[in-house]
């Protein structure tokens, strides 16, 4: 087993799905996929953005030794504080993979977090893993899968393949699977028409193979309820999410964005995507023809000389009821800043920074931990 964990994260099998990234034994989810293109057509389900009242957060506990090595208990650690921290605004659903992962949850998340194990998962990654739930609107729910394949097939894993499936059961929501294969967190919605993307990894031959660049923003817009999709050109390869959007850009509200920029002197790959993604979204008008309000964050100092794998992302943040909940990497100064940032993006909510510095050191943060189930 490694002693430390991937560089970023671990990740999931692909049964289910061939090598070229699409699904080869999925009669029963293609069949799922046209009833819920014509659900789109007769009455548009659409993902609404992420600051939509909620009736829950669904997470997941991390269990597996031959994923986090010696990690395994600090991130235990971060993600029993997050799911505290969540409960104190909407409730928690955490999925664990056996009794003895579920008694290991509750023991460190306490009575306030709803454990489960009826839904197996392999890791932690709920925002990838999970479904996607969408809305018309009008008092109707619904949940899609992105067909997840581990990030391009980096690694196996067994149970997270079919978590969407499970938790749309499990709430009783109509299903399907969609036509691109992704990541929750590759995708950014306004929840207004709009969404944003880095072509790395979704137009990525380790996901859809053999889809244009065209046929993937189709799909993607059709799973989302959307009607104009922003690339990003991103990084193929750097990281195993191939440069998922929400670590860097996100949207705020509809005609509004935030993106983190890297201090003045940083000019790695990372730094260099950032500024591009910046200068992308300055330029951009969303799907109502609004030119895109951009607000910058800069990144804190020091951290990747610390650690080279941590997401030092404010931006990681997930937004739940009456609160938004990020990240802080101890430069006082940066951490501030941030936060004043977020108080004036999202006024009346509450925000709160948490130390998680051994999960964001395994790849990820919040909002990859997350998945918020919006009321209908």
């Amino acid at each position: 087993m490694p002693d430390t964990p991937p560089a970023r994260r671990g990740l999931l099998a692909t049964l289910g799905f061939g090598t070229s990234g699409t699904t080869t034994a999925s009669g029963a989810a293609t069949a799922a996929a046209a009833a819920l293109g014509s659900a789109s057509r007769t009455g548009r389900m659409r993902v609404p953005a992420d600051d939509v009242p909620h009736t829950q957060t669904w997470m997941s506990w991390p269990a597996s030794r031959s994923i986090w090595g010696r990690q395994l208990r600090g991130v235990q650690q971060d993600i029993a504080l997050i799911a505290r921290t969540v409960a104190r605004f909407e409730p928690v659903v955490m999925c664990a993979a056996d009794e003895e992962a579920a008694y290991d949850a509750r023991a460190q998340c306490g009575p306030g977090i709803l454990v489960r194990t009826d839904i197996p998962t392999d890791d932690l990654w709920m925002r990838d893993t999970c479904a996607v739930f969408r809305t018309d609107g009008a008092g109707r729910l619904d949940a899609i899968g992105l067909n997840f394949n581990g990030w391009g097939n980096k690694q196996k894993h067994h149970d997270d393949a079919y978590v969407a499936q499970y938790v749309a059961e499990f709430t009783g929501l109509r299903f399907g699977w969609t036509e691109f294969v992704g990541e929750g967190g590759a995708v950014e919605t306004d929840g207004d028409g709009t969404v944003m993307a880095t072509e790395s990894s979704l137009v990525n031959k380790n996901r859809n193979r053999g889809m244009s660049k065209s046929e993937i923003e189709r799909a993607v817009l059709d799973a989302y309820g959307a009607d104009k999709m922003i690339w990003m050109p991103g990084i193929k390869g750097r990281d195993i999410t191939d440069d998922h959007i929400d670590v860097t850009s996100r949207f705020i509200r509809p005609g509004v964005v935030m993106v983190q920029l890297p201090p003045p002197g940083r000019n790695d790959a990372w730094a260099r995507d950032a500024r591009e993604q910046h200068a992308i979204l300055s330029a951009a008008t969303d799907a109502k023809g609004r030119r895109l309000q951009v607000i910058t964050v800069e990144g804190p100092d020091d951290t990747r000389s610390r650690n080279r794998d941590l997401v030092d992302s404010y931006l990681n943040f997930h937004v739940v009821n009456g609160g938004v909940i990020t990240a802080q990497f101890g430069d006082p100064a940066k951490d501030a800043a941030a936060k004043f940032a977020l108080v004036a993006a999202f006024p009346g909510r509450h925000v709160v920074q948490l130390d998680v510095d051994r999960l964001m050191g395994g790849g990820g943060g919040i909002h990859c931990s997350t998945m918020q189930q919006p009321a209908v």
